[in-house]
């Protein structure tokens, strides 16, 4: 083709666009940058605080509003909304809630009207109708326009702050969450007074610790809390108490939840079957109160468990640091947040300080100025100057020789305002009153600059003058504490029923036309025991295959070292027969397990399941053989120790058992169990964690008295919950005398008293109703000792006192008032050691239950002998 028809080509082309060749833009690459850029975006400019001030943009938009609006009285949140909307770009919506968020913190905004409930969930009333305003703790620690970095808002009609110069640690205080694109941030809130405690340790280079602080109160384990890093955890508890046998009280409820959430979880968990309660009330005002009651039959101690681990009585929150520094997201501890937050503090101050100086030496230069150029009388130098220029030139020789102590040079500013002083305050001049500004000015220079000097001690009296005059009332909300772990099977109420087919070797909720077994939960584990001599342990389901002839069956807990199982089987078709005793603690679920030698044939001839590990004595009836001079053979399942579920046993007869009945009903071969107090979480245990309580078994008692002076006789149920307030948790002995010293509210008087406890299962008081009564001292020791300190009168000291109450009063019933401790006014009542004997040391009970069992894969026997038809079982 020649050049001249490629140009004619080419012009047709651009004459013809629709013929051009298309323009091909990629989407992947469109994608990725403006993902990025909206990432970004979303990141920096709305979800994730700013390390320095702690706020979001929404945040600083709203008090950088409320700042230009400010004049000390309230402004209708609409309003606000609006004026905040010059430098937000993102709407109304997000403000509104922001504002109102801010304002149920209760730190930096003073809310007046309906601004909703944190713990009920109710919303805020319409912004025209509430009002809000800066506090004054706000305007201290937030606003310093002149250190303050300025930008042009997103229409460039207005500055705002890049960042507030904030000298708190507002973002530890207020706690943040956000979610991001591709990060989330989750910082908890903390105690007001703790923070600035912290904030002191680490000016003073102490160390500190720092757990968070919850508005709605509760209790929390913050064992996993790793100071607020990734993968860290905290669990959180509502607080509930005991009112009565059917009534629970929710006095105070998760962080993250509301009463009305909390409420719907636990009817979602009674509509599951998963708890039983009879009835829910919401009495919630001011304060949470949520009755639950109970119906009859249902522990209150184990329905606190169950509301723990079937609702949101208790919760697990996922905490996570995120905080935007130098425009990029940074992951930190709490503790390096604050140790940040103290550091922009001391930069601040020192800013402000530094700021101060500069404004006082400017005054001091200018009133140093004004004093020579009305003393020196060189106004008058400028009478005879024809221009301006003559003017500053004719004042500034005047100053010259006077100028040398100044602390910078003169300038022609300087000059100008000079000239700007009125006649008649050159006339009214007063040499001493200048010379006293002057002198004030360089205290207050000298002050400025020991803070500087001393910026760290300067810091700490900042500190401690802001908590004394915000710190008030806000103490500590969420109380501290370990948790137990609650194991659900161990709690769940029972929500289905099982049935089984015996001889078929079905299991399940669903087989209702076969054999009841019981009551059960879903979660549960049964355990199966078949005439084969198998074991199995299965899932509750709606129908298991387990095995033919089931023998047994029922609801298995994990680790139950009580229940025993009694047996006497046949090994083999023509075998032996051989007796065990066992236990189950631990299986594989599923797995069939084989409790006889393992021989084709054999057959359980006896079986019992004992949950306190009871022996029976059964009687044994051979089959007539030639040879056999006797028949029966007497057999006692307490002459054999508990071994292992795979040991073989120990031989009965070699002879073939027609029949096998129970003689005599057994009672329980176990140790008395051991029950240890842990103060770390407030409840017993049997695994020796804390302090041991004593050996119980039967109708044994638990006898706790609290600080209100009441006290309660409770069984050793290891669910038991403990009041907050306990002052004595022992083992009840009913021949030992409590004994208390307490003060009458109605008669003004301390009085003594001993008694013993009687009434099981109630809160009993045992000192005067008067709500001024209180509770000095309370012992459960034999002989206890006080010392008596009493008020000085007129002058007049009386020596002090000791007492040992038991050879003062003697005992007498729980209602009695007592005796009157002394006529002489008494002002502290101290407890000393008891006079008690040195306590003896508990005997080793040889049955013990861990000593009892064996090694599972035991095969040790024994022998029954026959000799002239006189059986003997001989046990190794």
């Amino acid at each position: 083709m020649t050049e001249e028809s490629q140009d004619q080509n080419q012009e047709n082309q651009e004459s013809n666009p629709k013929e051009q060749a298309p323009q091909i833009t990629r989407v992947s690459g469109m994608y990725e940058d403006y993902f990025l850029d909206y990432a970004s975006y979303v990141i920096l400019e709305r979800a994730v605080p700013t390390l320095g001030d702690g706020m979001k943009p929404v945040q600083r938009r709203i008090l950088h509003a409320l700042k230009e609006m400010d004049d000390g009285r309230y402004h209708k949140v609409a309003n606000v909304i609006g004026q905040t909307m010059k430098y937000h770009p993102h709407g109304d919506a997000s403000i509104g809630d922001a504002l109102v968020q801010l304002g149920q913190k209760e730190l930096l905004i003073d809310a007046q009207g309906n601004w909703g409930n944190v713990l009920t969930g109710d919303s805020a009333a319409a912004p025209r109708y509430i009002e809000a305003r800066l506090s004054k703790f706000a305007l201290d620690i937030i606003y310093s326009p002149k250190v303050t970095e300025w930008q042009s808002s997103y229409d460039g009609r207005g500055k705002e702050p890049v960042e507030f110069p904030v000298k708190f640690p507002l973002l530890l205080a207020q706690g943040v969450e956000g979610i991001a694109v591709g990060l989330s941030t989750k910082i908890m809130p903390h105690n007001f007074n703790e923070l600035i405690n912290a904030s002191i340790k680490i000016l003073k280079n102490q160390k500190f610790d720092l757990l968070p602080d919850f508005p709605t109160g509760g209790i929390a384990d913050f064992s996993q809390y790793n100071e607020g890093l990734r993968g860290s955890r905290i669990r959180v508890r509502a607080r509930i108490s005991v009112r009565d046998k059917k009534t629970l009280v929710i006095e105070e409820i998760p962080f993250n939840t509301t009463t009305g959430s909390l409420i719907d979880s636990i009817l979602k968990a009674n509509d599951k079957g998963k708890i039983k309660i009879r009835k829910i009330e919401d009495n919630t005002a001011e304060h949470v109160e949520i009755l639950v009651h109970l119906p009859s039959g249902i522990s209150p101690d184990k329905m606190i468990d169950a509301l723990y681990a079937f609702t949101d009585c208790e919760l697990s929150i996922a905490p996570l640091c995120c905080v935007i520094e130098n425009d990029a997201p940074q992951f930190i501890s709490v503790k390096e947040i604050l140790r940040r937050n103290v550091g922009n503090t001391l930069d601040v101050l020192k800013a402000e300080l530094e700021w101060e100086l500069n404004e006082l030496q400017e005054k001091w230069h200018f009133a140093s100025l004004e004093r020579i150029f009305i003393e020196n009388k060189i106004y008058r130098d400028i009478e005879e100057a024809e221009t301006w220029d003559q003017v500053i030139g004719n004042i500034r020789i005047g100053l010259e020789p006077h100028i040398g102590h100044l602390l910078r040079e003169v300038t022609e500013e300087d000059i100008t305002r000079l000239t700007e002083i009125r006649i008649k305050r050159i006339s009214k001049f007063d040499k001493d009153k200048a010379d006293a500004l002057i002198e004030a000015l360089e205290g207050d220079i000298e002050q400025v600059k020991h803070h500087l000097n001393n910026l760290v001690e300067y810091a700490i009296d900042w500190f401690k003058n802001i908590q004394k005059k915000y710190g008030a009332g806000r103490d500590r909300k969420t109380e501290i504490r370990i948790f137990e772990d609650i194991e659900a099977t161990k709690v769940a109420m029972a929500n289905v029923k099982l049935y089984a087919n015996l001889e078929e070797g079905f299991i399940g909720t669903s087989l209702k036309k076969d054999t009841f077994i019981c009551d059960c939960s879903d979660i549960d584990d049964i355990i199966v025991f078949l005439k084969s001599g198998e074991m199995i342990v299965s899932k509750v389901d709606q129908k298991t295959y387990v095995g033919k002839d089931i023998i047994h069956v029922a609801v298995w807990k994990k680790g139950d070292k009580r229940t025993t199982y009694n047996m006497i089987y046949r090994d083999g078709k023509k075998g032996a027969s051989f007796m065990k005793r066992f236990q189950v603690t631990a299986i594989t679920r599923d797995k069939h397990y084989d409790l006889t030698a393992g021989n084709t044939g054999s057959e359980v001839l006896h079986f019992t399941a004992n949950p306190n590990g009871e022996a029976e004595k059964v009687m044994v009836h051979l089959r007539a053989l030639q040879r056999l001079k006797k028949l029966k053979l007497e057999v006692d399942f307490a002459d054999l120790a508990i071994k292992g579920r795979g040991a073989k046993g120990n031989t009965v007869t070699k002879y073939p058992i027609k029949k096998i009945e129970i003689k005599e009903e057994g009672v329980s071969t176990l140790a008395a169990r051991k029950i240890w107090f842990d103060d770390t979480v407030n409840r017993l245990n049997a695994e020796g964690r804390g302090r041991l309580l004593g050996s119980f078994k039967g109708e044994d008692k638990i006898l706790e008295i609290t600080a209100s002076g009441h006290y309660r006789l409770l069984g050793y149920d290891l669910s038991i919950h403990f009041e907050d307030d306990w002052q004595i948790i022992e083992k009840y002995d009913p021949e030992r005398a409590v004994s208390a010293v307490y003060f009458d509210g109605e008669k003004q008087k301390h009085f003594v008293k001993r008694f013993i406890p009687e009434v099981p299962d109630r809160k009993e008081l045992f000192i005067s109703e008067h709500p001024d009564s209180q509770l000095d001292v309370v012992s459960y020791d034999l002989q206890p000792r006080i010392e008596i300190i009493y008020r000085k009168i007129n002058g007049k000291q009386k020596d002090n006192e000791e007492l040992v109450l038991s050879e003062f009063i003697a005992v007498k019933g729980e209602k009695a008032q007592g005796n009157q401790l002394s006529r002489d006014e008494v002002r502290k009542i101290n407890a000393l050691e008891p006079l008690d004997p040195p306590a003896e040391e508990e005997e080793e009970i040889e049955a013990d239950q861990d000593n009892n069992t064996s090694n599972e894969h035991s095969d040790e026997s024994a022998e029954i002998t026959e000799d002239d038809g006189q059986i003997s079982l001989g046990l190794d």
